[in-house]
């Protein structure tokens, strides 16, 4: 809601919004193709489904006191911030199933939250120990 304090910014928030508005087609692309493919390869790699309900919650667009602009706009900042972290959790099961090393450690990066559990980087031994006797079920 910072616009609101700059009600003089009128003609650059509106010249704006058709950027912001754009980006809607291709996170509905992103958004069914990561979809596809987490119904397709999870169901093959065995991992469990990550419940999108979780991630994209579009309510705001129901409280009385918004005009119809700012209802829209919740509703599309609800889609466009769930469907990112959504993506993150898609994103970071698979790592977790094909890689599951942390990076390097480097100042200024921020490691994700799923990487927390994953083998120290450059620590061959915590790797060997890990995959050494590990078999699944078909």
């Amino acid at each position: 809601m910072e616009y609101k304090r700059y009600r003089g910014r009128k003609l650059r928030h509106f010249i704006s919004f058709p950027f912001i508005a754009s980006i809607i087609i291709p996170l509905v692309l992103i958004d069914l193709w990561t979809e596809i493919y987490h119904r397709v390869c999870f169901k093959l790699y065995k991992i469990p489904y990550i419940n999108r309900s979780e991630y994209i919650k579009i309510d705001r667009h129901k409280l009385p006191y918004l005009s119809w602009f700012s209802k829209i706009a919740c509703a599309y900042c609800g889609y466009a911030n769930g469907l990112a972290a959504y993506l993150v959790a898609v994103a970071g099961a698979t790592e977790k199933y094909w890689c599951g090393i942390k990076h390097q450690k480097l100042k200024n990066f921020h490691q994700p939250y799923h990487h927390q559990n994953f083998l120290e980087y450059g620590n061959q031994q915590q790797f060997e120990e890990y995959t050494k006797n590990k078999s699944y079920p078909d």
